[in-house]
Formats: C-alpha cells, sequence, structure tokens
C-alpha cells in the first residue's frame, strides 16, 4: 500500500514478482544464486484514489526535477524563456534552485495550452557522473560521464564449497546390530592467484576495457567499484539497489 501524509491510500502493488536468483537443493547439497527471497513488481501499482488538483485555477506552475541539477534547471528556464519571448513577449521563467523552475502562466492563453506547447520543448540534461549497482541480479550500470583517477587494485575470490556425502554403515554378520548412516561433511576452499591491475578511466570506453582485463565476475566488480569509491578514486555517484 502507498499512502501520502493525510494516511489515506492512494494506490495498493499486486503482480507477479521478478526475482533476481535461484536455489536448487537436493538430498546432500544445497545451491543458491543470487537473493531469491527478494524481487521487483514491475508496473505493480494500481491507484484506487486521485490527488485532488485544481490545474486550471493556477496561474504559477512549478516544475520539479526528478534529479536535481543546477545546469539543467537553467537550461529549463532558458528554453522555455526564448519560446515565450517569441510567442508572447515575455520570459516567464525563472530557476529557483537545482530542483524547482517556476513558471508564470501568460494571461492570453489557457494552462492546458500553455503546458502543451512548452512540453514539446527539447532540453539537453546535464546528466550526473553515477554507477548503479543491482546486487541481488549482479547487474552494472555505468553513465557516460564517469571517470576513476589512476589507482591499483589486486583482487581474489574466495570459493567455499561445502558436501553432504552421508555414508551407510552395515552391521557385522550375526551381531544383531542396526543399519546406521553416518554423516560426512566435505569442505573445499579455493582462492585463485590475485591479479595486480592498473586501473585508469578518463572515459567510459578505457574504464570498461580496464575493468574487462581484470577477468573477474560481477560480483567482483562491485566489490571493486565499492572499494575505488572508499579510496576517493571513484568520480561518480554510487547507487546500490
Amino acid at each position: 500500500h502507498r499512502a501520502l501524509a493525510d494516511g489515506e491510500i492512494y494506490a495498493v502493488g499486486q503482480g507477479s514478482v521478478i526475482v533476481g536468483g535461484f536455489t536448487a537443493q537436493g538430498q546432500a547439497e544445497q545451491l543458491t544464486q543470487g537473493v531469491p527471497t527478494a524481487g521487483r513488481v514491475p508496473n505493480g501499482a494500481i491507484v484506487e484514489r486521485s490527488v485532488p488538483a485544481e490545474f486550471d485555477d493556477q496561474g504559477v506552475l512549478t516544475l520539479q526535477l526528478r534529479n536535481p541539477d543546477f545546469s539543467t534547471a537553467i537550461r529549463i528556464a532558458d528554453a522555455i524563456n526564448d519560446y515565450t519571448s517569441q510567442r508572447f513577449g515575455m520570459r516567464v521563467a525563472a530557476e529557483r534552485d537545482a530542483r524547482t523552475v517556476q513558471i508564470r502562466r501568460p494571461k492570453n492563453v489557457s494552462a492546458a495550452r500553455f503546458y502543451a506547447e512548452i512540453e514539446n520543448l527539447v532540453v539537453e540534461s546535464d546528466a550526473p557522473a553515477r554507477v548503479v549497482i543491482d546486487e541481488r541480479t549482479g547487474t552494472i550500470v555505468i553513465g557516460n560521464n564517469v571517470k576513476i583517477s589512476r589507482v591499483a587494485i589486486s583482487h581474489g575470490t574466495l570459493t567455499v564449497r561445502i558436501t553432504e556425502a552421508p555414508k551407510v554403515v552395515q552391521p557385522e554378520p550375526f551381531s544383531k546390530g542396526e543399519t546406521a548412516v553416518e554423516p560426512f561433511t566435505a569442505i573445499e576452499a579455493s582462492r585463485p592467484d590475485a591479479r595486480v591491475a592498473v586501473l585508469d578511466g578518463p572515459d567510459l570506453e578505457t574504464l570498461v576495457s580496464g575493468l574487462n582485463r581484470l577477468g573477474v565476475k560481477p560480483d567482483g566488480i562491485i566489490a571493486i567499484l565499492q572499494g575505488i569509491k572508499s579510496a576517493g578514486a571513484l568520480q561518480a555517484d554510487l547507487v546500490l539497489q
């Protein structure tokens, strides 16, 4: 359920849950890949109550950027003012901060028509440098503006495998003993030789090539990116989902 500050429920969610892992289990061993107990429901919200609004009576429209950015807010205000200066002979938009652009509607045009005109304006947004990591599925999305300062990396993965193989113990003949099952557990641990590499990513292509040279799996790349961020060498925001 999704409720606002007034305590009323405005939307409910239902649908198929898409998980990013699986579990396979036998009598003596179990294999788990990813996180099978967490998932997402794409487009699962059903709106049950409309949010009250008085659109036609508003002479001032406030645009809020989903991703706050000063450059993008200024570009939006400039694009709207360039259009309204030619169309209505006046400037109507002003950037308030990184998230908000305020627009005054001209009096000689309806609100619906005016907003329909300005929504078709094309504005080039200033994409932030960001790395998005989904640890459940091992998905990594790296933005085009992401850069890494020169840094040396050593990474080795520890793999532990536990196998249950119970043995059947038979009694001696004519001993009146009973057949029993003796548990047997085999534990194997392996750590491949770690490789040392130097990363210096002035652009996205160089960064990806450097990560591929390490020859690690996605979960290893996730750990490497988190370590680079902790070292202060990742020039981007790290978003974990």
